[in-house]
């Protein structure tokens, strides 16, 4: 068993910044070893004792890195993802896995084969109010739930210079902020047996999609999924309604925002604001309806690279798995068949 996992992060950008290289930094048994910049200047500011490298490819050289880490544009994860295979490294790639499915299997194929773990960073998991909704379900506090709304939403106005923005393979808010939303979705309930998507680029001189609405049919469970960038009124993050109850929680998990703010996170750090649970109080249907404060769980996104370090000391299992990653990346593909063909599209299977 290796007692120190050496790390190379691919490029110095929001994500590496803001993510990746302060929760690597905070994992015992992590070391971030070697970053890709063409500013060696912006690195070194933050990270003086890292190495820099120009090139991704000289990460994938080295012989002292154990795990590679890809935080960079969407369509660059496969070509990256598959040097660093290749080359015997295992990998995380941050969400979307690619930008097509067809790669993604490819991706699976090459980690199989090379022996090495694959998995995709969905850190949302641990959100402080998804993990709350994770226990009202296993506890049956609401009943049989039969609808279930998850919302995204804020409010830029102005289209920025940026990929994410840009009419290109993997742009656009369904490609941004689709996979945590249908990761979340698949992991409360599992895969749907269809799905129907409306996108839309609704700002002025939006170039790319902005705004969606995901609906996922299951057996008896409605499930709505939407994500806006010209929503000013606050939208509650979650809806979940049962045949005992609702519950609602409004706001986003603060983790992010403590990250972007520089703070150094810390093993259940995201106590995040309750949300609002209405149960009968008694027997039958004159009993009254009563609405009380639910805590939150706390949210922890050093889970996600502890459950990898402790995959490739341990051989633990990965805290989020290919087949996870290419379920999600079937409702991607599926969602965009239908907005093109206006109709809901039937999902088999993912692997």
């Amino acid at each position: 068993m290796k007692a120190t996992i050496n790390v190379g992060l691919v490029g110095y950008g929001f994500a590496s910044k803001t993510f990746h290289a302060p929760l690597i930094q905070a994992v015992p048994g992590l070391e971030l070893v070697a970053v890709t910049s063409s500013d060696a200047s912006k690195v070194t500011a933050d990270l003086p004792r890292v190495d820099v490298e120009r090139e991704a490819l000289a990460l994938c050289q080295r012989k002292d890195l154990d795990l590679i880490v890809i935080p960079t544009p969407n369509d660059t994860h496969f070509p990256l993802a598959k040097a660093a295979l290749a080359a015997g490294k295992h990998v995380v790639v941050d969400k979307p896995f690619t930008v097509t499915l067809s790669e993604a299997r490819q991706l699976k194929a090459l980690a199989a084969d090379k022996e090495c773990l694959l998995s995709v960073f969905h850190n949302r998991r641990w959100d402080s109010d998804f993990l709350t909704v994770k226990a009202l379900l296993a506890e049956g506090t609401l009943g049989r739930v039969t609808g279930f709304e998850s919302r995204f939403d804020r409010f830029r106005p102005e289209v920025r210079d940026r990929w994410r923005e840009k009419a290109a393979p993997g742009g656009g808010i369904w490609y941004d902020l689709g996979p945590h939303l249908l990761d979340q979705a698949c992991e409360l309930f599992g895969m749907p047996h269809a799905i129907l998507l409306e996108i839309g680029a609704r700002r002025d001189a939006a170039h790319a999609d902005d705004d969606f609405l995901a609906l996922l049919e299951y057996d008896d469970c409605r499930v709505s999924l939407s994500a806006g960038t010209l929503v000013a009124e606050p939208t509650p993050r979650y809806r979940l309604h049962g045949t005992l109850g609702s519950y609602v929680k409004m706001g986003l998990d603060p983790q992010e925002a403590r990250l972007k703010a520089g703070e150094t996170p810390t093993p259940h750090w995201g106590q995040d604001i309750p949300g609002t649970l209405t149960l009968r109080e008694g027997h039958g249907e004159d009993a009254p309806l009563v609405s009380h404060e639910h805590p939150s769980l706390p949210g922890d996104y050093l889970a996600y690279y502890q459950g990898v370090a402790d995959a490739i000391r341990q051989q633990a299992p990965l805290p989020v798995s290919v087949e996870d990653a290419l379920r999600s990346m079937t409702l991607l593909e599926a969602g965009l068949d239908s907005h093109r063909q206006r109709r809901w599209i039937a999902l088999k299977h993912h692997s």
